[in-house]
């Protein structure tokens, strides 16, 4: 195997965008929403088990929805939000030890604590995950990237709402910045 592969536990956080109820409950393309958390829950405890960080990112906005954001644009992307929008999936916990963000853009940085919680605990690797591969996930890898985390996409642990959105992430944009991988080769790649 490379040495690019290879993560170090204490150093790696697993982030895991948005597999939340009323996230996952939404048609995805080309890979299932529930292979996508089954994916995403074996990363989680292979990390766990190894003592590297599992980060629980989910999106709502406030109960007011004053803070929710409304530009105006071509296609809207609100959607509803029914009971329980924003719990997290129970197969991803949270377990002790975990953290949760909670934010209220595409971003997993803007405006939250994670930066300052990774770089507080050393991280300097991230390997990501979730739902959608154009959305959440690639604006949080553009985030990351720009604040130079080395970083892994597990490509079979994330979709979008159609393959077409998914690939040109996958294709085009998470190459330039980290290293596209299968859930079974990041896992591989842990080193004590």
């Amino acid at each position: 195997m490379s040495d690019e592969l290879h993560w170090v536990p204490k150093q790696t956080a697993l982030i895991v965008i948005d597999l939340q109820k009323g996230v996952v409950g939404m048609p995805m393309a080309p890979v299932s929403s529930a292979e996508v958390v089954r994916n995403a829950a074996r990363l989680a405890g292979v990390c766990r088990s190894a003592g590297a960080l599992v980060v629980l990112v989910r999106v709502t906005p406030s109960a007011d929805g004053a803070d929710a954001l409304r530009p105006p644009a071509d296609q809207s992307l609100s959607v509803g939000r029914p009971e329980g929008w924003a719990d997290l999936v129970p197969e991803m916990g949270p377990h002790s030890g975990d953290l949760v963000i909670t934010k209220r853009q595409w971003g997993a940085f803007y405006g939250t604590e994670l930066d300052l919680q990774l770089r507080r605990r050393g991280i300097k690797t991230l390997i990501l995950c979730g739902i959608a591969t154009n959305i959440g996930v690639e604006s949080t890898a553009r985030d990351a990237y720009e604040r130079n985390y080395y970083q892994f996409f597990a490509l079979d642990a994330m979709t979008a709402r159609s393959a077409e959105e998914h690939e040109m992430s996958i294709a085009r944009i998470f190459p330039r910045i980290g290293l596209v991988r299968t859930t079974d080769q990041i896992i591989s790649g842990q080193v004590q």
